[in-house]
């Protein structure tokens, strides 16, 4: 069984919302990557960006940048 680690869950509105985040990460280094969204969040698009939790500032920073305002940010422990 994998070990559960503390993740920083981006959720967004639209699809739209969570590519333009994704594009942004890839183009600037920003770890992390979109996974389905958990069944305890509910958000518009079912998909969420999760980092690594010491990513936090840089993934605000990159949702602020890409032009998104987020369904919602998370704290979780996910495998």
């Amino acid at each position: 069984m994998r070990e559960k680690t503390l993740r920083t869950v981006v959720a967004f509105h639209t699809t739209t919302d969570a590519l333009a985040v994704e594009t942004y990460c890839a183009a600037h280094g920003v770890p992390g990557r979109l996974i389905p969204l958990p069944t305890i969040i509910s958000a518009g698009c079912g998909m969420c960006w999760s980092a690594p939790d010491a990513a936090r500032s840089a993934v605000d920073e990159a949702v602020r940048s890409a032009g998104v305002d987020p369904a919602g940010v998370y704290q979780m422990l996910l495998s």
